[in-house]
């Protein structure tokens, strides 16, 4: 269900129930930012509030209030969403704590919270444990604490779970415009993707910021993603919540490598969501999709005045996976007619102190560089700070810069090498003329990269896991013939139950051939497999010499050309992901793995095979024979379709190896876990 929340966040009229400092915080806030809607405060005793006179109750308001702060206990809360509900309202935040997310400490929470959401019906609530929002368009704060924004005309909207982090991120002094700071809380009734929908609706927004703890509803994410690519819009998202325990509880290698995060990072490749790390490249990158909208390809050129900083460029992009094209002829007939002789021409490029002053020598300098290939030209320049230093002799590289930008129309940043040597000053007459201004050399490369965002061609719906379950791991001699019913190719075998039965199997598959004790997750480590038998004098021998309860013994694949992991995990949050990895012994040695979501296209397939180190190997490496792609390809999705029919009951496939021949690829082992 999608609510209208457009009064809620938009509101003319504002209900600020409660007496407390945080009621008076918020008419307050009201006030400063200059809403000029209505504010009404509520309280039974009370005469007024920050000058403003009170209402007794809810039913003494002039009409029903379009967004209401609820800024009482968690009893009185549920009352008062209820009358507001009646009212026909617009919706309301509801400030209290002590519902579910309070439930290990008091276990009247969660019937408290169904309470509440039973209160609500069909009127929008934000929270509950939520500070609310501010909206530094219209001016209206629904905001009980301090926070460090201004009124803008348009800017880039914020939804995060952590009210802390949304306060801190009003504080930003990085020239961010802000839109909308909104928290989510609970998310008990409306969740982040029905908020960011909201949002990217106002036409004022440019782009969507996410702090993300857990994603409830898949669905909703999924329709906020393709809402944005509608609107022609962006997202940027910060993921916590990277677990090693997951890891750590795992029976496959494929689940220690997809680990708690290869999911979420899966899901949010896949919808063309940009993934950051950390708040300043969250900050930085929302500048670059506010100013410029996504970039095409992470090129850029740097320009400074120093082949210090030209080097720690070039040196910094490498973490970042940021590229600096060699200069083409054009561009250095036009850098040698603006820097003269004594500049050796390079990207990045250091173009000296000769020009500085110079406003059209630099003009001319900076819009020489600039290029179709490039993304993001980029200006090194550290300004003094203030309180000791003048900075008015770099006026002309702000002149130079913005003047750059119109004769070329294309992409400018400026980028202080350290963040505080980036006046916000700076940055707002900056952003103002379509320049982006970095705080941080790291962070500006960083959010180049991330601002690169690549829409997945598959559009089909994430396959979603069916209800918790209790797997059991199936045999391998059965693991494979239920895989090999939807097309993977298995090697020649026969299941033992007893030792005595191995001499007789030997014989029927021929030789060489490989012999596994059954039941065991890790065969190599635990000792239950031998290779290459060569008789079945010693297949016999080593199952005697193998502490396990049956036995597998298949024909051994010979002509390896490498060998590959081919992995599905259940995710309760994001789905099933499929891992496509390195594998036999270099699995866990190498960790060169790419994660998809079910069903991930067979271009996302290729796309992924290609990203791995081992890749050259499977191509062909120095003269050697190259793999069979096209049966590679086929037995991934043999998986894959083995997944889909039985994603009810399903927790685990590994395939490791998938022996890669150059005419096959063939399941050398498989474990499978699910209910039956």
């Amino acid at each position: 269900m999608t609510r209208d929340l457009n009064r809620l966040l938009r509101p003319r009229t504002i209900a600020v129930i409660g007496g407390g400092a945080w009621c008076r915080q918020v008419i307050e806030q009201c006030q400063k930012m200059g809403f000029d809607g209505d504010v009404w405060p509520v309280h039974p005793s009370t005469p007024e509030i920050a000058g403003v006179p009170c209402f007794r109750s809810v039913k003494d308001l002039p009409s029903a209030p379009d967004a209401s702060f609820i800024g009482v206990n968690r009893d009185t809360t549920i009352n008062l969403v209820q009358t507001l509900s009646e009212m026909k309202a617009g919706g309301a935040v509801c400030f209290a704590s002590g519902f579910l997310e309070a439930v290990a400490e008091d276990a009247s929470g969660a019937d408290l919270q169904s309470q509440l959401l039973y209160a609500a019906g069909g009127m929008p609530i934000l929270g509950p444990n939520c500070y609310g929002f501010i909206n530094y368009l219209d001016g209206a704060l629904l905001w009980p604490d301090q926070h460090g924004g201004k009124r803008v005309n348009n800017g880039v909207a914020i939804v995060t779970q952590s009210s802390n982090i949304a306060i801190n991120l009003t504080m930003q002094q990085r020239g961010l415009p802000l839109a909308y700071v909104i928290t989510a809380g609970n998310q008990a009734q409306t969740g982040i993707s029905e908020i960011g929908r909201a949002l990217l609706d106002d036409p004022r927004v440019t782009a969507l910021g996410l702090h993300i703890e857990g994603i409830g509803n898949l669905r909703a994410f999924e329709d906020l993603a393709a809402h944005a690519r509608a609107l022609g819009k962006s997202i940027v998202a910060i993921k916590v919540g990277r677990s090693t325990q997951a890891r750590a509880a795992t029976v496959s290698h494929t689940a220690s490598l997809a680990g708690g995060d290869a999911g979420a990072n899966a899901l949010l490749k896949r919808l063309g969501i940009a993934r950051v790390s950390d708040l300043p490249t969250f900050i930085e990158t929302l500048k670059v999709l506010h100013i410029t909208g996504p970039l095409t390809q992470n090129t850029v050129a740097t320009i400074s005045c120093s082949g210090g900083e030209a080097s720690l460029a070039a040196d910094t992009g490498l973490d970042h996976g940021a590229t600096f094209p060699a200069l083409n002829n054009r561009q250095k007939t036009d850098l040698r007619i603006a820097l003269g002789p004594r500049v050796a021409l390079a990207n990045p490029l250091d173009y000296h102190t000769y020009i500085w002053r110079d406003v059209t020598a630099m003009t001319q300098a900076f819009a020489a560089m600039a290029d179709p290939a490039i993304a993001m030209t980029i200006l090194i320049v550290d300004f003094p700070r203030p309180d000791r230093c003048s900075p008015d002799d770099w006026d002309c590289v702000i002149a130079a810069a913005i003047g750059a930008q119109k004769q070329t129309g294309t992409h400018y940043g400026m980028a202080a090498t350290l963040p505080e040597l980036m006046p916000e000053s700076v940055s707002e007459t900056l952003i103002a003329s379509g320049i982006v201004p970095f705080c941080g050399l790291s962070e500006a490369l960083a959010a180049c990269a991330a601002a690169v965002i690549q829409l997945s061609s598959n559009t089909d719906p994430i396959l979603r896991p069916g209800p918790e379950i209790i797997p059991i791991l199936i045999p391998e001699g059965d693991a494979k013939n239920r895989l090999a019913l939807h097309g993977l190719n298995i090697p020649k075998s026969e299941r033992c139950a007893t030792k005595t039965d191995v001499f007789d199997a030997a014989s029927n598959i021929g030789f060489p051939l490989v012999l596994k004790g059954e039941g065991v997750a890790h065969k190599t480590e635990a000792g239950a497999v031998r290779l290459n038998i060569r008789s079945a004098k010693e297949a016999r021998s080593a199952a005697e010499n193998m502490d396990a309860p049956s036995f597998l013994i298949e024909q051994m694949i010979t002509d390896t050309v490498v060998e590959l992991l081919i992995g599905v995990v259940r995710d309760p949050a994001h789905g099933f992901v499929l891992t496509i990895a390195a594998g036999g012994i270099l699995t866990e040695v190498l960790q060169d793995s790419a994660s998809l979501l079910v069903p991930a296209s067979q271009a996302a397939i290729e796309q992924s095979l290609d990203s791995l180190k081992i890749a050259p190997l499977l191509n062909g490496y120095r003269g050697a024979q190259s793999a069979d792609r096209s049966a590679i390809l086929r037995a991934i999705q043999a998986v894959q379709d083995y997944t889909i029919a039985n994603a009810i009951g399903l927790s685990e496939i590994e395939i490791n190896p998938l022996i890669c021949t150059p005419n096959d690829a063939i399941a050398a082992d498989a474990l499978l876990r699910c209910i039956k």
